[in-house]
């Protein structure tokens, strides 16, 4: 039996081919947020701002965003300590808001944002299995501007912020475990010719450096490389 696709589902299934294609051809992480931004604007019907928060370690970082509100309304989160955007990256789920100024779930925060220009608001968790990495907010100068359609997009563009993100993190840890290979190489190199011994020998010297004097092996492996010699502090 053939189950023809409703409206809204090909209408999702759209927005999905639209913002893959647009997002294949960024140069960068901060391009690709961006777009992701401009486009949840574009698509989602009641959107007139968006934003990306990215969570690094215990930091939030404001990564993209369409225009100022969005920039002023992170900050005011940021200062508080509350909002829809904090509570989607810690409770895990989609947080909507119709009217700031008459909510009470975050009211440091709502009565600051409304007075700066948001009315509606709605954050979504960025996610990759469990691994929390930000959220998507997307703003209105309206009131009850995001109904249950605008949460399906949302979640599309989320995804793809998600996935950005994680690729970005992972390429990251590639590059920076290269780069201290390549550290590490050198040093021990260093170390046979000017200590003679083999690269066991040589690994061995930079280990118990490290401990000895309480840094990083990498670090202790830097200054090698630099110096020519260990370091003695």
């Amino acid at each position: 039996m053939c189950v023809m696709p409703s409206d809204a589902s090909t209408a999702l299934a759209e927005v999905f081919a639209t913002v893959a294609r647009a997002l294949r051809a960024a140069d960068d992480l901060d391009t690709t947020l961006e777009r992701i931004t401009a486009l949840a604007v574009e698509t989602i019907a009641g959107c007139d701002s968006a934003s990306i928060t990215e969570v690094n370690g215990r930091e939030v970082i404001a990564r993209a965003s369409t225009n100022e509100l969005p920039r002023a309304v992170d900050a005011i989160q940021y200062e508080t300590g509350e909002g829809p955007c904090l509570d989607a990256i810690r409770e895990r789920q989609v947080f909507r808001t119709g009217d700031l100024a008459t909510e009470t779930r975050w009211p440091a925060f709502s009565l600051r944002a409304k007075a700066v220009g948001a009315v509606s608001m709605m954050s979504f968790r960025l996610f990759v299995q469990n691994d929390t990495m930000g959220a998507l907010n997307l703003l209105s100068r309206h009131e009850a501007a995001f109904d249950d359609d605008a949460v399906a997009v949302g979640a599309v563009f989320a995804s793809h912020a998600a996935l950005a993100l994680s690729t970005a993190r992972h390429d990251a840890d590639m590059d920076l475990a290269l780069q201290s290979r390549d550290v590490i190489g050198q040093a021990k190199g260093i170390l046979m010719a000017t200590r003679h011994v083999d690269a066991d020998g040589a690994f061995d010297l930079l280990r118990t450096c490290s401990q000895h004097l309480n840094r990083k092996l990498l670090e202790v492996a830097r200054d090698v490389a630099r110096t020519g010699t260990l370091p003695t502090e």
